[in-house]
């Protein structure tokens, strides 16, 4: 659970009624994307794992893996409760980019991805209260224009990278860096929408 956000008591529903719907995020990008699908309002329950690599883990195994491992700590706190979790990992080649946490790792980040291709890979893992898991990849090619240091220094004071994956956030201005997209523009903010849409409607939820 992130530092500072109070703890919310789960409240399980009863056995004739539908399961919660929980999304194991404290992102209100994600939230702010399965409304668009029109599912109930979740309720939130971030989750706490170690979200290191693994020795010679590739970019769309890292994300699919993390999406898995914070559904089942989700689910664990939350029974009986039907989960949602992501994971989003931007990857050049079989590099994995951090989540940058301070300017200098933004930096590196946005130095590694000037004027080249890169993929972001969104994972989502559905865990129903039977244990049935749900997994599905979204995969999208991005290519930023070539930056010069004073386009990365503005980006780096606008604090728009902090805690993103690959040190941007495609919904801010760093759209104006994509020259080019191939796949999910849902997916690279964090939550890719047909793959979410699909999933839960598998595990029997009722949404358009």
């Amino acid at each position: 659970m992130a530092a500072g956000q109070a703890a919310v008591p789960f409240q399980t529903t009863s056995s004739t009624d539908r399961p919660e719907l929980v999304l194991a995020s404290a992102s209100p990008r994600r939230r702010e994307l399965l409304a668009r699908l029109g599912a109930p309002t979740p309720r939130v329950l971030a989750t706490d794992i170690d979200e290191s690599p693994l020795p010679r883990e590739i970019p769309r195994d890292h994300a699919i893996r993390l999406a898995a491992a914070k559904a089942r700590a989700a689910a664990a706190e939350a029974p009986g409760a039907l989960i949602l979790a992501g994971d989003t990992v931007v990857g050049v080649g079989r590099r994995i980019l951090p989540k940058a946490e301070d300017e200098k790792t933004a930096r590196r980040c946005l130095a590694l991805l000037t004027g080249r291709r890169h993929r972001v890979f969104s994972a989502i893992a559905v865990l129903s209260p039977d244990g049935t898991l749900r997994e599905a990849l979204s995969e999208t090619i991005v290519r930023f224009k070539r930056l010069d240091q004073e386009e990365i220094e503005a980006y780096i004071a606008g604090g728009e990278w902090h805690g993103k994956a690959g040190g941007y956030a495609i919904q801010g201005s760093a759209e104006g860096f994509c020259t080019w997209l191939s796949g999910s523009h849902s997916g690279v903010v964090g939550l890719p929408l047909y793959e979410t849409r699909r999933l839960l409607r598998a595990a029997g939820l009722q949404i358009a």
